[in-house]
């Protein structure tokens, strides 16, 4: 009896009880939902979440975790977690306070706004998506020791798991191997040397990936502080590399960059505070807008996936995306209308012109008037004390550069390719911008990621954001409106098929899962609808405080995904 009670117990839990020298990274295994009390990381990697949950089992905070969980990332998950790229984190402390750390890369000095464009004026986008040009000054460490005020324990103690991983290795899944072999012949050719993601034979599930080089940089970090990447040997590599590939990143570029604290973007949606983010990301501002266009409805009666319900969702966002394309860019640069682009009454005369059961269009439907590889990864954390952490980091495409920096062995981004390189030429995911997002020395890309927490009742509620490009606020906007308005559970509400339309290409794009009848009665409609991989990896953390505190963790089923818990 004892023993059935004692099952039953950890099956209801899902209590991790893993110390340090438990988490096995050769053998390791993937959990796809967490039901717990005390605190929960979801992230792309087991390995990642479970560093995560250690340094919340070491009194640390959901800061400490997100710490933990990046640089474990950026050993674990090299396509798109990283050292070499950027983000942002929103965070929710639990004396009230939201907190924006803006850590996105910047153009570095010699960029300029046609520097992607050959003598004719034709864009050159190999050069924007791929090799040493590609890449924006990196702006991840300099993040994580702005979250670092925030947190508990030392840093030596939050890097250390990510070392130990860097140094003695860890087995890959089937479909991280896949996608190294996939990506070989570009390693080869956009490499001077050897690389440890490069091997004589293909990849398989179990082999070791070791990355010493890698190791020998988190340690120099480890020493010395946001010095150990921006100074001394790091930033020594990093100029060497950029000499020897026509790259433009410099000394300077590297010495002067700084992650920003900003005022995060903050709206009501149904009684529920949504806390998101502001520019140079795009996401904070698309969400308030699709939710503030449907605002009104009530889409919960129309029943999930219903033609309806489905048709006031893409007309939003295809509004949204029109705005996003005309008027958005880094607003320390540029002036955005941010406050007219997200009132009420520019919302609802945005969908003035929706006509139920018929498709709008793009050729029609612009910008309003007024007087991004999908390769990222998303973090979500609570901790015991109810401080909430959700935090986006890319490189950009799938490997970002995919040139690695020889001698530090990590990967460069190429998010200059976020920039508009020319306007209205589509960029990696297609979507358009204008001078809005042009190129200039210093400058933010505009970004789409969207970290978000939702507060009921002034405490956390859902922590929730996806990779995916130009699809993350999409993907974001159907999750929240799966819980809060089609009372889905939480596996539901990640796992269920999306959609997604972006104003330009005129299309609606759905999984391959998507309801066949949804299908034919959108096209019934009008409107053009392609299938497309999978949109998204959502991470959702849902807090329930009724008769106690009961956490569930969601990994999302299209990929490695991974929560952990206690």
């Amino acid at each position: 009896m004892y023993s059935k009670k004692r099952l039953l117990l950890v099956l209801f839990c899902c209590i991790s009880v893993l110390t340090e020298a438990q988490i096995n990274p050769r053998q390791y295994r993937i959990q796809k939902k967490i039901v717990c009390q005390q605190g929960a990381v979801v992230s792309a990697h087991a390995l990642a979440s479970e560093t995560g949950l250690l340094m919340l089992k070491k009194g640390g905070n959901a800061f400490d975790a997100a710490i933990a969980t990046q640089l474990a990332l950026a050993v674990v998950y090299p396509g798109a977690g990283n050292i070499g790229g950027g983000g942002f984190l929103v965070g929710h402390m639990a004396n009230g306070k939201n907190i924006v750390i803006d850590y996105r890369e910047t153009a570095p000095a010699k960029a300029h706004k046609d520097m992607y464009l050959d003598s004719a004026g034709k864009p050159i986008s190999k050069l924007s998506q791929d090799g040493h040009l590609s890449a924006g000054v990196p702006g991840t460490v300099a993040g994580l020791f702005a979250t670092l005020k925030y947190a508990r324990l030392p840093f030596k103690t939050l890097i250390a798991p990510a070392i130990e991983l860097a140094a003695k290795g860890f087995a890959v899944t089937d479909s991280q191997a896949a996608s190294l072999n996939r990506t070989r012949q570009s390693f080869l050719a956009l490499n001077r040397k050897a690389v440890a993601f490069v091997r004589n034979s293909d990849w398989k599930k179990g082999d070791i990936l070791v990355q010493p080089e890698l190791a020998a940089t988190l340690r120099r970090i480890s020493r010395q502080g946001v010095k150990g990447f921006y100074a001394g040997e790091t930033a020594r590599l990093i100029v060497e590399e950029m000499n020897a590939g026509q790259g433009i990143i410099s000394y300077e570029d590297l010495a002067r960059y700084k992650a920003k604290e900003r005022v995060a973007m903050e709206f009501l949606y149904k009684g529920y505070r949504i806390i998101t983010l502001p520019l140079p990301s795009s996401g904070g501002i698309l969400l308030k807008q699709m939710f503030g266009m449907i605002a009104g409805k009530n889409m919960g009666a129309m029943g999930f996936h219903s033609a309806l319900a489905i048709q006031y969702m893409v007309e939003a966002e295809r509004r949204a995306y029109a705005d996003r394309a005309q008027y958005l860019g880094d607003a320390d640069f540029v002036k955005v209308p941010v406050k007219k682009l997200t009132s009420n009454d520019y919302l609802q005369q945005r969908m003035n012109d929706f006509i139920p059961g018929k498709a709008g269009s793009s050729d029609s439907t612009k910008a309003g008037s007024i007087a991004e590889s999908e390769e990222t990864t998303h973090i979500s954390i609570i901790d015991k004390d109810g401080n909430a952490v959700s935090v986006t980091t890319t490189l950009n495409g799938s490997y970002g550069s995919k040139t690695v920096v020889s001698g530090a062995g990590f990967l460069l981004n190429n998010e200059m390719d976020d920039f508009s390189i020319k306007e209205g030429f589509p960029n990696l995911y297609g979507v358009t911008g204008s001078a809005a997002n042009a190129i200039a020395p210093h400058k933010r890309m505009l970004s789409s990621m969207t970290p978000t927490i939702v507060l009921k009742n002034n405490r956390p509620y859902l922590i929730v954001g996806s990779p995916g490009g130009s699809t993350i606020p999409t993907s974001v906007f159907q999750t929240l409106l799966n819980i809060i308005d089609f009372n889905l559970t939480p596996e539901e509400a990640v796992n269920q098929p999306k959609f997604h339309h972006q104003w330009l290409p005129d299309q609606v794009e759905v999984e391959p899962d998507f309801p066949e009848g949804v299908k034919k009665q959108l096209t019934d409609m009008g409107y053009r609808v392609n299938k497309r991989d999978p949109i998204g990896r959502v991470e959702l953390i849902l807090v329930r405080e009724v008769f106690g505190r009961f956490i569930t963790a969601i990994g999302d089923k299209r990929g490695d995904d991974s929560a952990a818990g206690y």
